[in-house]
């Protein structure tokens, strides 16, 4: 099952059906206002959990942190399971390893040895080089780039385009701007922006 049925759900759809096109998925969401509407050719049902979820994986398909985080924590309590999906068209490198429930979309790159925690999105295009670090409910927006050694606390949110340099840290809960350039490390739950990020 799917959770979700917005923009990003459509990316996280097209990215698994890409990868396994023969896969029987269901489109989920809690707004009974989405009941029936289509999603790249999937009938939305609500809610997202109904019946028994023990023998159901998930990947929840929503970009905000918070809420993509809330939902799959409810829903592995309930016993639902986590998968994660890696769209063909990104590059991972077989010494990364990927945490439950996470997405790589197309074009993005995992370097050696690093570590992506759980629920982490890598959008589109973007770069993770090697031996970052990802918390855990983090969005690495489009086309981010984190050089070598970048440890990322959880729930952190890089904008599309922003450029991490090498072995810098950035905190719990913080926020990069679209285009930053950090050059200095980033405190739990700071926003930063421009370049270089202040």
């Amino acid at each position: 099952m799917l959770f979700g049925a917005g923009g990003h759900a459509k990316v996280v759809l097209e990215a698994l059906l890409a990868g396994t096109p023969d896969i029987r998925v269901e489109v989920r969401d809690d707004a009974p206002a989405l009941a029936g509407m289509p999603i790249l050719g999937h009938a939305v049902r609500v809610p997202c959990l109904n019946g028994d979820p023990r023998d159901v994986v998930i990947h929840v398909a929503i970009g905000s942190n918070v809420a993509r985080r809330r939902l799959a924590l409810a829903s592995c309590q309930a016993g639902a399971r986590l998968f994660s999906i890696v769209h063909p068209a990104a590059s991972l490198s077989p010494s990364a390893t990927l945490g439950n429930g996470v997405f790589v979309a197309a074009l993005a790159l995992i370097g050696p040895e690093s570590r992506i925690a759980d629920g982490v999105i890598v959008n589109h295009g973007a770069i993770v080089d090697h031996d970052c670090q990802i918390g855990a409910w983090t969005h690495v927006a489009p086309r981010a780039v984190l050089g070598g050694g970048v440890r990322v606390g959880a729930g952190v949110l890089l904008g599309s385009g922003c450029v991490v340099l090498p072995g810098l840290e950035i905190g719990e809960g913080a926020t990069v701007g679209a285009g930053a350039v950090v050059t200095r490390d980033v405190p739990s739950g700071k926003t930063v922006m421009g370049v270089p990020a202040k």
